[in-house]
């Protein structure tokens, strides 16, 4: 089985629960073509760099799959399907990043930083 990293961007209008509903969708069709999902991280609503699909913001969800090609295949052709989904990105990985992803570590020092210049 391949290391696989999946990220896709949700419309901003959804709200928390659906976004997990469709992390949970996503996860579903991997482990029904044999594959497993080993770690899942919504990175909440961001802005973007230019309008996709007339949103300027979308909620950020990233999935770390082993999984072989013929799952990924499927995962990709379902969220083309999903409306509610507008861009996605599958890249394989040689292993699984331990721990936060980088974009979970940002944040953290961020509100480390708020909290002391708060403090200060």
């Amino acid at each position: 089985m391949a290391h696989y990293e999946h990220v896709f961007l949700a419309r901003q209008d959804l709200s928390q629960s659906q976004v997990d509903a469709l992390a949970t969708t996503a996860t579903e069709i991997v482990e029904a073509n044999q594959g497993k999902v080993v770690k899942t991280e919504s990175w909440g609503l961001k802005n973007l760099a230019y309008k996709i699909k007339r949103n300027r913001k979308a909620h950020f969800v990233m999935l770390n799959l082993d999984a072989d090609g013929a799952a990924v295949a499927e995962l990709e052709r379902q969220t083309a399907i999903n409306e509610d989904i507008i861009r996605w990105v599958t890249i394989r990985v040689d292993e699984h990043e331990e721990g936060p992803s980088v974009m979970m570590r940002k944040s953290d020092r961020e509100r480390t930083r708020r909290r002391e210049r708060e403090g200060a």
